[in-house]
Protein backbone atom coordinates (compact mmCIF):
# COMPACT_ATOMS: atom_id res chain seq x y z
CA UNK A 1 0.00 0.00 0.00
CA UNK A 2 1.13 3.46 -0.94
CA UNK A 3 1.23 6.33 1.48
CA UNK A 4 -1.53 8.48 2.72
CA UNK A 5 -2.93 11.35 0.93
CA UNK A 6 -3.62 14.63 3.11
CA UNK A 7 -5.09 17.99 3.26
CA UNK A 8 -5.19 20.40 5.91
CA UNK A 9 -8.68 21.95 6.40
CA UNK A 10 -8.32 25.45 8.19
CA UNK A 11 -11.72 27.44 9.59
CA UNK A 12 -12.38 30.32 11.98
CA UNK A 13 -15.07 31.57 13.75
CA UNK A 14 -14.42 35.34 13.94
CA UNK A 15 -16.61 37.58 15.21
CA UNK A 16 -19.92 35.50 14.18
CA UNK A 17 -22.93 34.51 15.73
CA UNK A 18 -22.42 30.36 15.53
CA UNK A 19 -25.47 28.89 17.25
CA UNK A 20 -27.69 31.39 15.30
CA UNK A 21 -25.87 29.66 12.22
CA UNK A 22 -24.66 33.51 11.05
CA UNK A 23 -21.51 32.80 10.30
CA UNK A 24 -18.80 32.60 7.19
CA UNK A 25 -18.53 28.84 5.67
CA UNK A 26 -15.43 30.43 4.11
CA UNK A 27 -12.04 28.09 4.72
CA UNK A 28 -8.77 27.62 3.45
CA UNK A 29 -7.48 24.17 1.91
CA UNK A 30 -3.70 23.70 2.62
CA UNK A 31 -2.27 20.73 0.63
CA UNK A 32 1.31 19.08 1.68
CA UNK A 33 3.34 20.87 -2.01
CA UNK A 34 2.48 23.75 -0.35
CA UNK A 35 -0.78 25.07 -2.41
CA UNK A 36 -3.63 27.30 -0.41
CA UNK A 37 -6.75 26.84 -1.69
CA UNK A 38 -9.48 29.52 -0.91
CA UNK A 39 -12.85 27.51 0.05
CA UNK A 40 -16.12 26.96 0.83
CA UNK A 41 -19.75 25.78 0.87
CA UNK A 42 -21.54 26.03 -2.33
CA UNK A 43 -23.79 28.92 -2.11
CA UNK A 44 -26.63 26.64 -3.54
CA UNK A 45 -26.35 25.02 -0.28
CA UNK A 46 -25.54 27.94 1.85
CA UNK A 47 -26.67 31.31 0.85
CA UNK A 48 -24.65 34.12 0.33
CA UNK A 49 -22.95 36.04 2.67
CA UNK A 50 -22.04 32.98 4.84
CA UNK A 51 -20.33 31.26 1.95
CA UNK A 52 -18.31 32.61 -0.30
CA UNK A 53 -18.97 32.33 -4.20
CA UNK A 54 -15.45 32.79 -5.56
CA UNK A 55 -13.81 29.47 -3.41
CA UNK A 56 -13.87 26.04 -4.53
CA UNK A 57 -16.63 24.58 -2.34
CA UNK A 58 -16.53 20.54 -1.67
CA UNK A 59 -19.22 19.49 -4.51
CA UNK A 60 -16.72 21.17 -7.45
CA UNK A 61 -13.64 19.62 -5.58
CA UNK A 62 -14.86 16.35 -6.07
CA UNK A 63 -15.74 16.56 -9.32
CA UNK A 64 -12.54 18.12 -10.14
CA UNK A 65 -10.81 15.66 -8.65
CA UNK A 66 -12.57 12.70 -10.43
CA UNK A 67 -11.89 14.31 -13.58
CA UNK A 68 -7.97 14.65 -12.82
CA UNK A 69 -7.19 11.54 -12.32
CA UNK A 70 -9.45 10.10 -15.51
CA UNK A 71 -7.14 12.54 -17.02
CA UNK A 72 -3.85 11.30 -15.62
CA UNK A 73 -4.58 8.04 -16.67
CA UNK A 74 -5.63 8.70 -19.61
CA UNK A 75 -2.16 10.45 -20.59
CA UNK A 76 -0.66 7.86 -19.54
CA UNK A 77 -2.31 4.92 -21.63
CA UNK A 78 -1.91 7.71 -24.77
CA UNK A 79 1.63 7.74 -23.97
CA UNK A 80 2.63 3.85 -23.58
CA UNK A 81 0.63 3.38 -27.04
CA UNK A 82 2.47 5.97 -28.71
CA UNK A 83 -0.20 8.92 -28.81
CA UNK A 84 0.77 12.52 -28.62
CA UNK A 85 -1.85 14.35 -26.41
CA UNK A 86 -1.22 18.16 -27.07
CA UNK A 87 -4.56 19.09 -25.22
CA UNK A 88 -6.54 17.85 -22.91
CA UNK A 89 -9.76 20.06 -21.63
CA UNK A 90 -12.81 18.10 -19.80
CA UNK A 91 -15.65 20.54 -19.09
CA UNK A 92 -16.93 17.93 -15.40
CA UNK A 93 -20.43 18.08 -14.45
CA UNK A 94 -21.82 16.53 -11.16
CA UNK A 95 -25.50 16.44 -10.30
CA UNK A 96 -26.98 16.43 -7.28
CA UNK A 97 -29.83 13.92 -6.51
CA UNK A 98 -31.35 11.64 -3.55
CA UNK A 99 -29.08 8.34 -3.26
CA UNK A 100 -30.50 4.97 -2.81
CA UNK A 101 -31.02 5.61 1.00
CA UNK A 102 -32.89 8.98 0.18
CA UNK A 103 -29.52 11.33 1.12
CA UNK A 104 -28.50 13.86 -0.63
CA UNK A 105 -25.54 13.05 -2.85
CA UNK A 106 -23.99 13.61 -6.28
CA UNK A 107 -25.15 10.61 -8.23
CA UNK A 108 -23.61 11.51 -11.39
CA UNK A 109 -20.54 13.05 -12.66
CA UNK A 110 -20.54 13.49 -16.51
CA UNK A 111 -16.65 13.79 -17.75
CA UNK A 112 -16.54 15.69 -21.00
CA UNK A 113 -13.10 15.44 -21.93
CA UNK A 114 -11.64 16.87 -25.14
CA UNK A 115 -8.57 16.15 -26.33
CA UNK A 116 -6.12 17.60 -29.57
CA UNK A 117 -3.34 14.82 -30.65
CA UNK A 118 -0.36 16.02 -32.67
CA UNK A 119 -1.16 15.17 -36.44
CA UNK A 120 -0.58 11.42 -37.17
CA UNK A 121 -0.48 10.77 -33.99
CA UNK A 122 -3.70 10.23 -32.87
CA UNK A 123 -5.82 7.21 -32.55
CA UNK A 124 -9.28 6.25 -34.31
CA UNK A 125 -12.61 6.54 -32.59
CA UNK A 126 -12.74 2.96 -31.16
CA UNK A 127 -9.22 3.56 -30.06
CA UNK A 128 -9.61 6.90 -28.03
CA UNK A 129 -13.35 5.38 -26.55
CA UNK A 130 -11.35 2.15 -25.27
CA UNK A 131 -8.02 4.92 -23.97
CA UNK A 132 -10.65 6.29 -21.88
CA UNK A 133 -12.37 2.95 -20.63
CA UNK A 134 -9.23 1.84 -19.44
CA UNK A 135 -8.22 5.73 -17.98
CA UNK A 136 -11.82 4.78 -16.27
CA UNK A 137 -11.14 1.94 -14.89
CA UNK A 138 -8.16 2.54 -13.55
CA UNK A 139 -9.00 5.66 -11.84
CA UNK A 140 -8.26 5.43 -8.28
CA UNK A 141 -11.24 7.52 -7.25
CA UNK A 142 -13.51 6.43 -9.81
CA UNK A 143 -12.95 3.20 -7.69
CA UNK A 144 -13.55 4.90 -4.25
CA UNK A 145 -16.91 6.42 -4.99
CA UNK A 146 -20.75 4.83 -5.22
CA UNK A 147 -21.85 7.50 -7.48
CA UNK A 148 -22.33 6.96 -10.99
CA UNK A 149 -19.29 8.58 -13.29
CA UNK A 150 -19.75 8.74 -17.32
CA UNK A 151 -17.46 9.72 -19.70
CA UNK A 152 -18.04 11.46 -22.93
CA UNK A 153 -14.78 12.32 -24.28
CA UNK A 154 -14.89 14.13 -27.73
CA UNK A 155 -12.20 15.00 -30.11
CA UNK A 156 -11.18 18.75 -30.12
Amino acid sequence: MTGGHGACVDWQLGAHDFTGKRYSRAHTWRFDGGAVVPASSSPHVVPLPWSDASAVDPEEAFVAALSSCHMLWFLDFAARAGFVVERYVDAAEGHMGRDERGKAAITLVVLRPRTRFAPGRAPDAPTLAHLHHRAHEACFLANSVRSEIRCEPAFD
